[in-house]
This record gives C-alpha cells, structure tokens and sequence, in this order.
C-alpha cells in the first residue's frame, strides 16, 4: 500500500482572540466549580466527585492557558513592530565581512 501524500499546501492557521477565548474559558470553568461546590456531599455520596475536581483542574489549566496565550500574544506583537532604529523596509541587519 502506498503511503498518502497530500497534492496540496496546507492552509495557514486561523488567528482570532485567543486570549480572550482562552480567559473565557478558563472563566466558565471557574463558574462550574463554584455552582458544583455547594453539592459535595451529594456527588461524594452518588461517586461523581471527579466532576467536581475536573472543573477545579480546567479552571487551574486554564490559568496556566491565559498565562502562555498573553506572552505568545505579547511576542506576536514584538516581532511584527519594527525597532526603534530600524529602517523602513529593511528586513534586518545586512551580512557583512567577518571580523579578523
């Protein structure tokens, strides 16, 4: 069997709010450990304490998610604003002999 090979380029990745999507989660999942917390007994009782730990374990990923999706936002920015020195169109430094 030959091995697949895709006869076209893969489309570039889509860019949205990111951040804002990723805070919103991390908010909803907040939310649900909070209404969930009230019940503890009863999903003790009934053995579907995990719900409770999963909301707890998306609210702590998801702040680790808001943390990563700012600085790759705040890199993103650095790297498509020119330097205070740069020139207009230069696309960085020219190659130049080496020193001896």
């Amino acid at each position: 069997m030959a091995k697949w090979t895709p006869t076209h380029e893969a489309p570039e990745p889509l860019e949205g709010p990111v951040v804002a999507t990723v805070t919103g989660g991390t908010i909803i999942w907040f939310v649900l450990f909070l209404v969930q917390l009230p019940f503890y007994g009863w999903f003790d009782d009934h053995g579907h304490l995990w719900w409770l730990w999963t909301c707890a374990a998306g609210a702590g990923l998801g702040l680790i998610g808001v943390w990563y999706v700012r600085g790759r936002d705040a890199a993103l920015k650095r790297a498509a604003t020119p330097g205070p020195d740069a020139e207009p169109g230069a696309a960085g430094p020219e190659p130049g002999p080496e020193p001896q």
